[in-house]
């Protein structure tokens, strides 16, 4: 039997301000919370330096999702409720291809460092993954040699560059992301390697004083939730 333990008020409106590493888990807890409640969920994506901008531009969302640090300065401004936080998982970034691209190998450190030299264009994005690959570039040696291909987006945005790729581009996505838009114009050709591997562990806390958003933030904790989003790549 389902936990009922995220009763709310009915016909309550609920908004959500979310990373987009957690998309394809959140979208599908928050079809089965709306069925169940009866509750609206509108949901906003947006990158890690946006929630902040957005939040501290006056957005004031039911419920944040977000990795753990910027949950940790929204909840010392009293923008969140830090006492309900709820870990939902983490997210690996992978490397990702358009549909009929060569597929690289990426098995290994160096076999994509070859691969990323080998391409015609880098792709990522100015979220936390897009922060973390900049700097492996860096570490591994590669961001000069590849200035001139690099090219950066904001969010999802990088998606419709890749799609619409006519040579050889690589991009670097979160794995649960990429998966989103599998059959759809993208595939997965691997994680990074697990010696270069980074993961964000994303969280979720409500507003204070939102019964809509505690409500939601505990459902997410439930393990039928949990479980939701281990079957989208997030755990």
């Amino acid at each position: 039997m389902p936990e009922q333990v995220f009763a709310s008020p009915p016909a309550t409106e609920i908004n959500v301000l979310s990373g987009a590493a957690v998309e394809p888990g959140l979208i599908a807890a928050a079809d089965v919370f709306r069925k169940r409640t009866g509750n609206n969920v509108t949901i906003t994506f947006a990158t890690t330096p946006e929630i902040r901008r957005l939040i501290g531009a006056g957005a004031a969302p039911d419920v944040v999702i977000a990795p753990h640090g910027a949950l940790d300065e929204l909840a010392k401004s009293g923008k969140v409720a830090g006492a309900a936080r709820v870990s939902l998982g983490r997210v690996g970034i992978g490397v990702v291809i358009r549909d009929g691209a060569p597929k690289p190998d990426v098995s290994t450190t160096d076999a994509l460092k070859r691969a990323v030299l080998d391409a015609d264009s880098v792709i990522y994005n100015r979220a936390s993954s897009g922060l973390y690959v900049e700097g492996l570039l860096q570490r591994l040696g590669l961001a000069e040699q590849i200035q001139a291909k690099t090219k950066r987006y904001t969010g999802t945005d990088m998606i419709e560059p890749l799609i619409n790729g006519k040579g050889k581009e690589i991009g670097f996505m979160p794995v649960a992301q990429i998966l989103i838009w599998r059959g759809r114009g993208l595939q997965l050709v691997g994680p990074l390697p697990d010696d270069i591997q980074n993961y964000t562990n994303y969280a979720v806390e409500p507003a204070p004083r939102s019964e809509g958003g505690l409500a939601f933030v505990r459902f997410l904790g439930t393990s039928e939730a949990r479980a939701i989003f281990a079957n989208a790549g997030i755990a």
